[in-house]
């Protein structure tokens, strides 16, 4: 969410968070929402995949950024308790989970913390086809992320 839907970036191009009261949920007062591209939710759904949330922000993303972007309500993903021995050093915490998921079904994933060793831990782990791919979380989902999403759609399950 943060990253590839709702850039960091300014336009100095440092990187910026938003001030959130902690009282609140991630949609509530989170003045970096206005960076939510409208567009992108039919974007999204052009890419003919079954899209769920993925997020810490839960069925927030539901609630706040769905209706911002035209996306319809999406299953989330429901996250265990996280356990920092879990998997090998530098292994991003949503990873393995992800695999659960995916069930030995091709998968994409899209966030801004992927590293070299969640794609190592994937190939190493998950039967089917996957792309792990990374974003820039100062620019979020641009052009060229949607083109290399389509090209690795097309290969993995052509229509």
């Amino acid at each position: 969410m943060d990253g590839p839907l709702i850039p960091f970036g300014s336009s100095s191009g440092h990187l910026q968070t938003a001030a959130v009261d902690s009282s609140t949920s991630p949609g509530q007062g989170n003045p970096l929402l206005k960076r939510l591209d409208p567009g992108l939710g039919a974007r999204l759904m052009a890419l003919g995949c079954h899209l769920v949330w993925a997020t810490t922000w839960m069925e927030e993303a539901n609630e706040t950024v769905s209706p911002r972007i035209g996306l319809p309500r999406l299953p989330v993903v429901e996250w265990p308790d996280f356990r920092a021995d879990e998997g090998p050093r530098g292994l991003h915490w949503k990873t393995r989970h992800l695999v659960e998921w995916a069930d030995g079904r091709p998968f994409l994933w899209v966030d801004d913390e992927i590293s070299a060793m969640d794609r190592l831990w994937v190939d190493a782990s998950h039967p089917g086809p996957s792309l792990l791919h990374r974003v820039d979380p100062t620019k979020g989902l641009m052009n060229a992320d949607f083109s290399t999403l389509t090209g690795w759609l097309c290969a993995a399950a052509p229509r």
